[in-house]
């Protein structure tokens, strides 16, 4: 199965961004507005997942987001994994926001 990609400057207002990164991950930065669920429980929190919205799943580079991209297709949920994850997301200058009280950082 070929997997549906997006790039930093494909991302629109609308988009949903999925975060699988750990908590810790998050914490220490994160795209603002976006849902974060860690991998491992995507499986038990899918029903959390948005419908009818266009959702892309980022990770720190993306290759998490990338597994469970390719997972939620298989269960018919349509989405797309962010290319270079939040490294590029950051990189790009888009704005980022932190958990822990320290200015947001994606390392």
């Amino acid at each position: 199965m070929e997997l549906p990609s997006a790039t930093v400057d494909e991302l629109t207002e609308d988009v949903v961004l999925l975060d699988v990164r750990e908590d810790h991950e998050w914490e220490a930065g994160h795209a603002v507005g976006a849902l974060h669920i860690p991998m491992g429980e995507v499986p038990s929190r899918f029903g959390e997942l948005p419908t009818g919205a266009d959702v892309v799943v980022v990770c720190h580079v993306g290759g998490r987001s990338a597994r469970v991209a390719h997972w939620l297709l298989e269960q018919g949920y349509p989405c797309r994994n962010l290319s270079g994850g939040m490294l590029a997301y950051a990189a790009a200058g888009r704005e980022l926001a932190s958990e822990n009280g320290q200015p947001p950082r994606v390392d």
